[in-house]
């Protein structure tokens, strides 16, 4: 992320990024910002530059309470609305400390102290007076977020919250000790993150939202809201014509994620390393990501079912969304977007994710340590996630996690005899094929090896890493030419 932050500072402020000084504490104008790329397109925050994008720092004994405080007040429901769940991180810049975070674009139009704020060049503009631009802002925005689709029907005993209510103040005060839904009542809380619109701004509807339907609502009125809202978990490692284990979830989400978690701790093997000096189940985190993705990040309006397919080597997630970009995901460079803002910030609050952005770099730290590889994400019409799962023959297991052959002090990538050596049966086969017909898709080779196109691509990944195969052009109309 550094790398980014240096780029961001070099091409100074703009619609999406924005300076501030703040040696020692906040200013009102840094919330204004955030309730301005709330409303527009998101951006950076960077803490300790001046406007000029001179790097300033941070004074360290600061450092904890503008953290603090920051948080404190995009969660007081007195000064935002709704409430938001975002965090600064820290970095050396220059030898310097600065903080930053990202804003992401909400679903609703973001109110500080009372006032509603848009992004022009490098400003922040108060429009609340300006009815135009705040009408076709929530049109907008009600066009691009179906979780802000309002169910006035729903009533209150449609709900689960006197089960559910508990277990999410109970997680709130887990993630954050003084976090304010601790003391509010139940529709303060709906309130707070947006789930209960109760103004005339929603062509005359009030009521419950969808993302409310999803969090709290019972089975039948989650069924009546979204009839295609199912996640199915499929366990596919003996049977792969079938399955060996299947769960159907169609509950709320927050009973959902639980049962995922389950369904993947109980097929797949726990594996603890040293983090921060304390001994940490990697695979839980690797869970919790994919899980929590696969249930904020989708588009409830598809009839495309989500997936968890855990197979021989891999776990598998697929879910239908409406790409920004369409192909691999860098978690160097890519810019984190939202499907769900509400969703999303409701799971931020409960520790079910983390701030936008640092889920992917997450997936990619513990896939690392877990089985010494990395993940593939792949945005499109179908975002899919594949994550290997089984160490590399030859690959070493420390405490720090696992160490690939391509990761070792004899590193042998670049030795194409020996990468021969080291490569599966299946991935031999697939040579061999490709070096007949370089320009096969990956649905041909799957009923030609004999395994899933999942499997399929995952070995192709190695093999591209490994440099025995290489893509020439694009993915359609390109071909594959084996090095060795």
């Amino acid at each position: 992320m550094i790398d980014k932050l240096k780029q961001l500072i070099h091409d100074g402020e703009g619609l999406t990024v924005e300076f501030k000084n703040c040696k020692n504490e906040l200013t009102n104008d840094i919330f204004s910002t955030v309730s301005s790329f709330s409303n527009r397109y998101g951006g950076y925050i960077i803490l300790g530059i001046d406007d000029n994008g001179k790097v300033n720092g941070i004074n360290k004994n600061s450092l904890q309470n503008i953290k603090k405080n920051f948080i404190s007040t995009l969660n007081n429901p007195e000064r935002f609305s709704p409430t938001l769940f975002i965090s600064l991180e820290e970095e050396l810049i220059e030898s310097k400390t600065i903080l930053w975070c990202y804003v992401p674009p909400t679903s609703q139009l973001v109110m500080f102290n009372g006032r509603f704020y848009d992004r022009a060049e490098d400003g922040d503009i108060d429009i609340t007076r300006n009815t135009d631009i705040v009408a076709h802002l929530y049109q907008r925005k009600k066009a691009d977020y179906s979780e802000r689709r309002v169910f006035p029907y729903a009533k209150e005993s449609d709900f689960d919250f006197a089960r559910l209510m508990p277990k999410v103040r109970l997680l709130a005060s887990n993630r954050w000790k003084d976090h304010p839904w601790v003391n509010m009542t139940d529709m303060e809380i709906l309130q707070s993150a947006g789930l209960y619109i109760n103004e005339d701004r929603e062509g005359g509807k009030s009521g419950y939202n969808l993302a409310a339907v999803l969090l709290f609502g019972r089975d039948e009125l989650i069924l009546s809201c979204t009839a295609n809202y199912v996640t199915d978990a499929i366990c596919r490692r003996e049977n792969i014509d079938r399955y060996d284990d299947r769960l159907m979830v169609t509950t709320n989400l927050i009973d959902a994620y639980d049962q995922l978690m389950d369904f993947i701790s109980k097929h797949t093997l726990d594996r603890f390393f040293i983090i921060e000096n304390q001994s940490v189940s990697v695979r839980s985190h690797i869970a919790r990501e994919l899980v929590s993705n696969i249930l904020v990040h989708r588009e409830y309006t598809s009839a495309y079912p989500a997936k968890i397919i855990i197979e021989q080597d891999c776990i598998v997630t697929e879910n239908w969304t409406i790409p920004r970009f369409s192909g691999r995901i860098d978690p160097k460079n890519f810019e984190p977007y939202p499907r769900n803002p509400l969703l999303a910030r409701f799971f931020i609050n409960i520790g079910r994710a983390d701030i936008l952005g640092s889920g992917v770099r997450n997936l990619y730290q513990y896939t690392k340590m877990y089985s010494g590889q990395e993940p593939d994400l792949i945005d499109g019409d179908i975002f899919r996630t594949i994550v290997p799962i089984n160490i590399p023959e030859g690959a070493k297991i420390t405490d720090n996690g696992v160490i690939s052959e391509n990761n070792t002090e004899n590193n042998t990538e670049n030795n194409t005899e020996n990468n021969t050596e080291k490569i599966t049966k299946n991935q031999n086969i697939i040579i061999g094929i490709i070096t007949d017909n370089p320009h096969i898709k990956s649905e041909e080779l799957a009923k030609i090896v004999g395994i899933t196109a999942d499997n399929i691509r995952v070995n192709i990944s190695k093999l591209k890493a490994k440099g025995i195969i290489q893509r020439i052009g694009p993915d359609k109309g390109g071909y594959w030419k084996v090095k060795i």
